[in-house]
């Protein structure tokens, strides 16, 4: 029987690979966020300093 090239791959580089990419993306996110709730921080100190 004809039996497709896939089923007789090695999967484990493969979910290695995939899981680090999933951590990456899970990092880039989070740095994303952070940077943007920093930002907000200082765009409304800057606010209240021009307000007084």
């Amino acid at each position: 029987m004809y039996q497709p090239i896939l089923l007789d791959a090695n999967w484990n580089n493969g979910v290695i690979m995939i899981i680090i990419f999933a951590i990456v993306c899970i990092a880039l996110v989070g740095i994303v966020i952070n940077f943007m709730m920093s930002s907000k921080k200082s765009d409304n100190s800057e606010n209240i300093e021009q307000e007084s």
